[in-house]
Formats: structure tokens, C-alpha cells, sequence
């Protein structure tokens, strides 16, 4: 019985872990940073994101309290159609981006084009 019960929690630890990770294919627009929904203040000089409203709300272990949100604080790598890459943190939500799709700061968006394109269509990200 002791046995069953500690394999049940490995078992369980290893579901929970596996069950945070997320990815998406979309666009990548930037926005001028500030107090985000995980409760952190950043400014435009950060490496951080704002993540799909669908995939934000839906994230495992996501409740009422938008500050608790397990996805705060994730490390993302987005990655251009053209192959450059940037790593972000998860501190806001984008209410505005269809699902896949990523906010970032204009420095974050700056490693993958010029912000005169205004929208990167074809990129994609990991959760790590």
C-alpha cells in the first residue's frame, strides 16, 4: 500500500509538470509595457510578453486571481519566420490576440524585425 501511494505521487508530480508547457503559431505585435496581469511592472526595455487571452485563462492551474497564474513568469522562446529567435517572460495577457499569437515589448520585438513592420505573421513559441 506504502508503495502504491508514493508511486501515485511521482506519477501525479510528473502529470502536473508536464501538463504547464504550452506553444503557439500566430503573430507577434508589441505594446508598451506596465503593470501586467501577473502583477509585475515592467517597462519597454524588458524582455517580457503578454500571452494569448485563451491560452492565459486556460493554463493549468489558472483561477480567479490573474497574479496566481502558473503561466506568470514562464520562459518563452518565440521564433521568427525567418529563424531568429528571442526568450520572454509570461507577465501579462493579450486580450487583443487571437489564440497563438504573442505580445511582446519593442525591445523583444526589435530580435526578431524592425518595428516598423508593426506585426510579424509565421512565428511560433515554446513554453519552456
Amino acid at each position: 500500500m506504502r508503495f502504491s501511494a508514493v508511486l501515485l505521487a511521482v506519477v501525479s508530480a510528473a502529470s502536473v509538470s508536464l501538463a504547464q508547457t504550452a506553444s503557439g503559431t500566430g503573430d507577434a505585435t508589441f505594446y508598451s509595457a506596465g503593470l501586467g496581469a501577473c502583477g509585475v511592472t515592467n517597462t519597454d526595455a524588458d524582455f517580457i510578453a503578454a500571452i494569448d487571452a485563451q491560452t492565459f485563462d486556460t493554463f493549468p492551474g489558472a483561477g480567479a486571481n490573474p497574479n496566481l497564474n502558473p503561466i506568470c513568469h514562464k520562459q518563452v522562446t518565440v521564433t521568427g519566420p525567418d529563424g531568429k529567435t528571442v526568450n520572454v517572460l509570461v507577465t501579462d495577457r493579450c486580450p487583443g490576440c487571437a489564440k497563438g499569437s504573442i505580445d511582446l515589448t519593442p525591445t523583444a520585438f526589435q530580435q526578431l524585425a524592425s518595428l516598423d513592420v508593426g506585426r510579424l505573421h509565421g512565428i511560433t513559441w515554446t513554453m519552456q
